[in-house]
């Protein structure tokens, strides 16, 4: 097996991510990443990266409460968080340019699970650990 050493992330990555800007509150957030199956979004000014917000930031501050017939769970917020407050900032990304090497890198030695990448500022995609995971096992096939 011959791994490609530069691959794109590009190949790998997930272009034109869902994203949430300060004006979406957390539970529109929550929403989002709920209806369609993701646990990152990058929060966004503009196309501009200001920061990203997982749904484990979410649940450390929110609460499971059931509805009236005990079926369906909804999560509850608490009142007086905005996306600002709990989105985390500083965010490290990766660039167009990098390689799946350079994500595979960047997300195990990190404390995270995505990265968003830049392309000359401006969000252009999120790769996660499952998408280099995918991508290895594939070099396997």
């Amino acid at each position: 097996m011959t791994l490609k050493k530069r691959e794109s992330i590009a190949s790998i990555m997930t272009s034109q991510p869902m994203s949430v800007n300060l004006t979406h509150s957390l539970g529109d957030a929550y929403d989002i990443m709920h209806e369609n199956c993701i646990r990152h979004l990058p929060v966004v000014s503009g196309d501009h990266l200001i920061g990203i917000l997982s749904k484990t930031d979410l649940e450390r501050i929110s609460f499971a409460e059931k509805d009236e017939n005990n079926k369906k769970v909804k999560m509850s917020f608490y009142d007086g968080f905005t996306i600002e407050q709990v989105m985390t900032k500083n965010v490290q990304a990766l660039q167009i340019e990098d390689s799946v090497k350079d994500a595979a890198e960047m997300l195990s030695f990190g404390n995270f699970h995505a990265a968003p990448v830049l392309e000359d500022k401006k969000l252009v995609g999120i790769v996660t650990t499952t998408d280099v995971i995918n991508y290895l096992l594939k070099q396997y096939l």
